[in-house]
Formats: C-alpha cells, structure tokens, sequence
C-alpha cells in the first residue's frame, strides 16, 4: 500500500517534468499566415529566410558606415549610440523584458518560504513561552504546459523587444548619418551663397563703373542691387539651415544644442555601386520583420498557455519545521512536525471568461500576423525602390554635373557679349541665376544619393554581402 501511495504522487511530477510548450511557428508558416493569397514575392525574394539568432552583435556592426570612408562620421555615429537618449530607454525596455521572462520562468520551479517567530505569554504567575522555525515548498505541477507556454511566450516578447533595440541601434545610426550629409549640404550651400554674393557685388560695381562712363543704363545699377539683396538674403536662409542642422545633430549625440558642432565642408564620395543580385537572406538582418515574427510566436503561445488555463491543475504543497513548546515538553510530545499535500483544481467556465481569453488571445495573434505581413511587404518595397533610386540618382546626377558645366559656359560667353555690348545686363543676370540654381541643385542632389545609399544599408538591415 506504501508503494502505491508513493507511486501516484512521482507519476505526476513525472507528467509534469515532461510538459513543455509546443513549438513556435516557423518563418515559412508565419510569411505563409501573414500574407494574402494574392501575394506573389519577386523571385529575389523567393528564399524564405529564418529571421533568428542575428542579433548577438549588431548588424550596424557589419562595416556598411566604413564603406563612407568619413573617420568624423564614424566618430559622431559611436558618440550618439553612447549618449543618445532614445536609445537608453530602449536599452531600459530590453532589461524589463529580461526581467519579466525570467519573471514567468520562476513560476515553473517550486516556491519555498522560510518562516519562523517566537511568542511569550504571561497569565499571572504563569508564564508561557513557544518558539519555532519552518519550511514550505508550493508547486503547481505544469501538466498541460500552461506555465511553461506562458514562460516561452514571455522569452519570445523578450526576443521581440532586443530586436526592437537593434532596429532602434541601426536607426539611429542611419539617422545620424543622414543629419551628418544634411548639414555637409548646408555647410555647401552656405558657401555657395557666400560665394553668390561676392559676385553680384562684383557685378554692381562694373555695372555702376559702367554707369558712370556712360557705356550703361541707370536700369541695370536697380537690377543688379536687387539680385545683389536676393543673395543676402539667401545667404541669411543658409546661415539658419546650418545652425538648425547642427543643433539637430547635438541633440541626437545627447549634447546642449549651442550649434558649436564642426561639420564637413565637403560631401564624401558616394561609395561604389552596389553589386548585382543581392541574395534574399539579407532580409534576415531586418530587425524590425524578427521582432514582428518573434511577436507572432508570442501570441502563439499565450493562445497555448489560455487554452491550459481551462485544464484541471495540482499543486503540492509541503511544510516542515521544528517547534518549542512548554506544554508539548511537559506531555513528551515532539516538536518536529512534517506535512505533504496535494490540491486539485478544475475550473469550471461558467461566465466562458476562460474561453474569452482564448479568443483574446488569438484575436491578437492574427493582429500580430496582420502587422507581420505590413511589415514585410514594406521591407521588400523598400529594398526595391533603394535599388531603383540608386540608380536613377547616379543618372540624375551625371545629367545636372552636366548642366553646371553648361551654364557656367553660357554665362562666360554672356559676359563677353555683354562686354562687346551685344547683350543687355538683363540676359547676364539671368545666366548667372541659372548658374547657381543648377550649382544648388548638384549639392542637394549628392546629399540625396549619400541618404539613398544609408536607406538602401537601413532596407537591407546592414551591408550588401552576406
């Protein structure tokens, strides 16, 4: 009879050592589940990767930021994933996430208390006094894999959320870059507009020397002081734009914003092409499409632990201890004690709140699944267009090179005519605007496929080889 007794009890920690959350659902089953019917993935695409264990170092560690070949950049980059103050509180999000998965992981070992007091009461001229120490040990058996799908489900939300700091960590270096190109740009145009201004007053004086021998008309000293004022006040503008850049840069490095940061004066070049047939398994790298999949298992196995919840449950509890009693010593009765239980529990769902958990839970599921699906079809546009901008932007540019070149010839050949008298000051002043604004165009443009190439680095989750 011992030995049955003894039997029952090992057979259901047996049970339940054996429990374990059912497996999530692959990569190929969420893409399968996220996206419609309709969806045909390009044949670039056709590879369906495995978005898991990328995240160890960091894919902004891959090399694609040296591919600039700006030490300065590399600088202010490592300044502002040091200091940035978004980037702390995501930090701060993945520590309670580890501290929550290691939260639910704790509910499937056993949970013990050690208690202990002692008590004196005095009745008169009698005086009692008891002591005494003890241990208890509580645990819920996990025999449908409730606990265990709960704690696999909170592993899961903290995988999402370390994805969700690396896809912060390439954002901000991408961000940061950017605003670095963009206040190069403005630096550029600032001494563009320095330069335009020497030359329209340049301009005023042999206009008005032109004025005075007679050579000229009153007209032009009028036309030639007004563009003289338009470049000020362009100049004004591109002194603002500066300022506000490099503010914009301070603040992401987490400094005051005083706008005393030194910025480039020139562009970098534009890195080399990019190579043909990028591979499909660089979408691995995306951490925004593993932190969306690593919530879709989450939501998988919270479905799992809800359905465990409607299961019957045990739990065993066990206490043991020592106790110091006068009355007990009096009457030669032991002060050890030990007691072992076992309680069990079938819910009975009478208001369907533990059914409507369930349903909760898979409603969420397919909201995971749905935003999955947005996510990855916006990653492969993203790729897509980064690839087709990259090369209608190096065409762009070759065209406006072109164009400044032209300009720039067809103002020198004006000034000579204008010299001989050929032409009025009018036709000048309008070769000379047609000159800068092409020479404006040509450094917003470079600025434009420098962002290009770090969007493109940003789509691909880090560098174009494997």
């Amino acid at each position: 009879m011992t030995n049955r007794i003894l039997y029952y009890p090992a057979l259901v920690i047996l049970i339940a050592a054996c429990a374990k959350p059912q497996p999530s659902p692959t990569t190929e089953e969420v893409v399968e589940a996220a996206l419609p019917e309709t969806t045909e993935i390009a044949p670039s695409f056709t590879q369906v990767p495995s978005w898991s264990d990328i995240i160890a170092e960091g894919a902004v560690k891959d090399g694609w930021l040296k591919t600039f070949g700006d030490a300065e950049l590399e600088k202010i980059v490592a300044e502002a994933l040091q200091n940035n103050r978004e980037l702390a509180a995501a930090g701060a999000n993945l520590d309670a996430a580890a501290a929550l998965a290691t939260q639910a992981g704790a509910r499937l070992i056993p949970a013990v208390n050690v208690g202990g007091g002692a008590q004196s009461t005095d009745r008169g001229d009698n005086t009692t006094n008891t002591s005494g120490a003890a241990l208890n040990v509580q645990w819920e058996l996990d025999i449908w894999g409730k606990l265990s799908s709960a704690a696999a489900a909170a592993d899961e939300a903290y995988r999402a959320t370390e994805a969700d700091l690396e896809a912060a960590r390439q954002s901000l270096v991408a961000q940061t870059a950017k605003a670095w190109f963009l206040a190069t740009e403005a630096n550029l145009q600032l001494a563009l507009s320095d330069e335009a201004v020497k030359i329209y007053e340049k301009t005023l004086e042999i206009v008005e020397t032109r004025v005075e021998v007679g050579a000229g008309s009153p007209q032009d000293v009028f036309l030639a002081k007004a563009d003289l004022n338009a470049a000020k006040e362009r100049q004004r503008q591109a002194i603002g734009a500066l300022t506000q850049s490099v503010r914009s840069i301070e603040v992401i490095l987490g400094r005051y914003p005083s706008a005393e940061l030194e910025v480039a004066r020139e562009f970098v070049p534009t890195p080399p092409g990019i190579p043909v047939g990028i591979p499909a398994q660089l979408l691995e790298r995306r951490p925004d499409l593993i932190a969306a999949e690593r919530r879709v298992a989450a939501a998988f196995q919270r479905i799992e632990s809800a359905r465990a919840a409607k299961l019957p449950g045990v739990a065993l509890t066990a206490s043991g201890g020592s106790s110091s009693n006068e009355l007990l010593d009096l009457i030669g009765v032991s002060s050890n004690f030990f007691s072992l239980g076992a309680n069990f529990v079938a819910p009975l769902d009478l208001g369907g709140g533990l059914e409507a958990q369930v349903e909760i839970e898979t409603a969420q599921q397919q909201a995971a699944l749905a935003n999955y699906g947005g996510i990855a079809l916006r990653a492969f546009n993203e790729v897509e267009s980064g690839l087709t901008n990259e090369q209608l932007l190096l065409e762009r540019e070759a065209f406006l090179a072109a164009a400044v070149d032209n300009n720039s010839n067809a103002l020198d050949a004006a000034k000579t005519q204008y010299d001989a008298g050929a032409i009025d000051f009018l036709s000048v002043l309008q070769m000379q605007a047609r000159t800068l604004n092409s020479r404006i165009s040509l450094i917003r443009l470079k600025n434009a496929r420098l962002a290009q190439r770090v969007d493109l680095h940003l789509a691909l989750g880090g560098n174009f080889t494997e």
